[in-house]
Order: structure tokens, then C-alpha cells, then sequence
């Protein structure tokens, strides 16, 4: 079978207010993840917006408080002044290829062509510390798919990722920031990211003026593969970065190529233990298009054509009954009692319970405004320390 896998769709898009959505994702305890799941529970940001304290207080959570508007207004006001526009998931100009991710992100900032995100992509990544023989071939792979009408996804990193940019700068190429939109990283990088403004796109779903930071790397990575028809990784050494993207695009099915390279370049070891794994090996363009291209001929051929699938008419349901705050708190400790740090399903974990998954579904949420369950794509879940 090889490194590849057919995508679960997790949701369908929405139709909210922009502003009521980034409040909501910008609220205390409130990730990708979960703000799906006060969507699909609430049905719109805003009423999503109205249950948080009520939620936070079932859980036993005083004084919660969601965000502020001034702050989400502040926000687009510095939007505005760098010319970032804001594409809210639900909207057209949402990139549709990120739709099917359970963690898709809730509001991406974007300078420049954001067009492109409607053209078929695929993510090249590699190391910082690229070979000379890297950089030759991330240049001749961009140009070459770029010619065949594909645009090139990648993180705007030193080495392979720049390349891959410059390579593909004609053509189209999107940058995926791990800080804000307005802030290139590493600075050696700032002239072009100027250029990929300007004649590409660069995206983030970070506020206005965030540095990068190490947990943001994560986070861009699964937006990088996630837009991308497959992920190409032309060199890696066996613990980086790149690899994490290349796990994270088998997560999310997409395909995952790779560049072989010689045994003994420390560079190619992990380009070398994906092959081994069964990814699809790369000696140019034409071996990445052999794999996405059937898709691109039939890719829409105006971004005026598309449009992205119409959400499904919410479904009703009982209201669930308030149980007293003892029960609550009886649920609260079984649930943190058959959770540690390693990741359990949730389904594993509501047969351990025996109790109605409605019941498990609603204090799992509260635990995760509280901060002490995380939940990871898949339906995963893990413990977090107090303090």
C-alpha cells in the first residue's frame, strides 16, 4: 500500500459571521479542535459564544470569560494596516482542501493572491541546511510542477523550503507562516516573503504580530500538508521537521513522496527511512505528477467555478438535562482516571465508561475549557498536568 491513505471527511463547512468566528477561536482554552466541536454542538459561533460560560461553570470553571470584542476588532484593525484579508472557514474563498481536517484551522490571515489556495498544491519541505544537490533538485522539481499548473506549498524556511519559493514564484507558491502573517521568519527570509506577498500568497492562522514559536512549527506543518494534494521531501534527516509533516500528510491522506539520497549524507536519512516505509520515490516531476495528476486535469479550471460543498441543515436534538454538580464531578474523576499522557480514542474510552456517549462527549468538553484533557485529531485524548 505504501505511505498513502484515503481522507475521512470530519465536517462540512459552515456559514458564520468572520467576526463571531476568530472570537471564538481566540477564546480561553479554545483550539481548532474544539471549536469544531462547539460548532457542531451550537451551530454557530455566536451561540457557540453564549454556552462557553455556562459550559466553563458546569465544569466547576468561575469567572471565564470568552474574548473580549475589542480585542478581536484590534486585530482586524492591524490586518487592515498590513493588507492581510481574513478567510473564515465556511466562506468561498476558504481554501476547500483543508475542509475534510478535524483541526482545520478556524480563520486563516492571507497577504497576497489568495486564488492560488483554489488551484491543485503540493507541499515540498526539506532541510534548512540543505546540500548544494538538494537545492538543484527542489529547484527543478517547483519548476517543473509549476509549469504543469501546480502551485507550491511550503513554510518559507531556510533551505529547501526558500528554494522551492523562489523555483515556483512564477508559477504561483503559497508560504505558510508559523508566527503572524506580518511577520517573516527567519529574517534572512524577509525579502522574500516581500516577493511571495507580492506575486504569491502568504497565510497564518496566528493573530497580527505573533512571533513564532517551537509549538507553532507543529501547527503550520499540518496546514502545509493539509492544503496539498501530496507532500514531496526532497531532504530530511531521520529526526525533523519534515517528517513530522510527512506523518502529519499520512494522517490526513495525502500522498507522501520522497528524494532518495546517498546512505551516508545524515541529509537523506530520513528521505531514505520514508522509501523504506513505502513512500513513493521522486527522480522529478513527472514521478509527482504520475501521482496528483489525474487530479489536476480535472481540477476546476476558474476559481470562479468553485465552490465549496453546501453545509448539511443542522441536525435537532434534546437538550441533555442538567445533572447535579456531584455528578459532574463523579464523571470529571473517572474520566481523568482512565486518562494519562499517552493518547486513548475516545470511543475506547466511553466503552470503558459504559456510560451514553452524549454524556461522555459534554464533560469531555468541559475538561478541555478547563485545560486538563487535550484532544488531538482523530479523536484522541490525553491528560494534562495541573499547574
Amino acid at each position: 500500500m505504501g505511505l498513502t491513505s484515503k481522507p475521512t471527511p470530519h465536517h462540512t463547512p459552515l456559514d458564520d459571521d468572520p467576526l463571531e468566528c476568530l472570537r471564538l477561536i481566540r477564546s480561553r482554552r479554545v483550539g481548532p479542535v474544539t471549536w469544531h466541536r462547539l460548532i457542531a454542538e451550537h451551530g454557530t459561533a455566536k451561540a457557540a459564544l453564549a454556552a462557553l460560560p455556562e459550559i466553563a461553570r458546569s465544569a466547576g470553571v468561575e469567572n471565564y470569560a470568552i474574548c473580549p470584542l475589542e480585542v478581536v476588532r484590534h486585530e482586524m484593525a492591524q490586518a487592515r494596516l498590513v493588507g492581510a484579508v481574513m478567510l473564515a472557514h465556511g466562506q468561498a474563498s476558504y481554501p476547500t482542501s483543508l475542509c475534510d481536517l478535524p483541526d482545520a484551522p478556524p480563520v486563516l490571515w492571507a497577504q497576497g493572491d489568495v486564488t492560488l489556495m483554489h488551484r491543485p498544491m503540493v507541499a515540498m519541505v526539506g532541510a534548512r541546511n540543505a546540500s548544494s544537490l538538494g537545492l538543484r533538485m527542489a529547484r527543478r522539481l517547483a519548476d517543473g510542477l509549476g509549469q504543469a499548473g501546480l502551485v507550491i506549498v511550503s513554510g518559507l524556511a531556510r533551505g529547501i523550503d526558500a528554494e522551492a519559493h523562489r523555483a515556483a514564484m512564477a508559477t504561483g507558491t503559497v508560504a505558510v507562516q508559523a508566527g503572524g502573517v506580518d511577520v517573516p521568519y527567519p529574517e534572512e527570509n524577509a525579502e522574500l516573503a516581500e516577493e511571495i506577498r507580492a506575486k504569491g500568497c502568504r497565510i497564518s492562522e496566528q493573530p497580527m504580530g505573533m512571533q513564532p514559536q517551537a509549538r507553532h512549527f507543529p501547527l503550520r506543518n499540518r496546514i502545509v500538508s493539509g492544503l496539498s494534494r501530496a507532500v514531496v521531501v526532497v531532504e530530511a534527516a531521520a529526526r525533523s521537521g519534515s517528517l513530522i509533516t510527512a506523518k502529519t500528510a499520512l494522517d490526513q491522506g495525502r500522498d507522501v513522496l520522497a528524494v532518495p539520497g546517498h546512505p551516508f549524507d545524515a541529509r537523506a536519512s530520513g528521505c531514505n527511512m520514508l522509501l523504506r516505509d513505502g513512500a513513493i520515490l521522486v527522480r522529478g516531476p513527472q514521478d509527482v505528477l504520475e501521482v496528483v495528476g489525474g487530479q489536476v486535469l480535472t481540477f476546476p479550471q476558474a476559481v470562479a467555478d468553485h465552490a465549496p460543498p453546501q453545509p448539511d441543515p443542522p441536525l435537532p436534538g434534546p437538550v441533555p438535562a442538567r445533572r447535579p454538580l456531584s455528578d459532574i464531578a463523579q464523571i470529571h474523576s473517572q474520566i481523568l482516571a482512565r486518562l494519562g499522557p499517552s493518547p486513548l480514542a475516545e470511543d475506547q474510552l466511553i466503552r470503558d465508561l459504559a456510560l451514553p456517549p452524549a454524556t461522555v462527549a459534554q464533560q469531555l468538553l468541559t475538561l478541555e475549557l478547563e485545560g486538563r484533557v487535550h484532544r488531538a485529531p482523530g479523536g484522541l485524548l490525553s491528560r494534562l498536568d495541573e499547574g
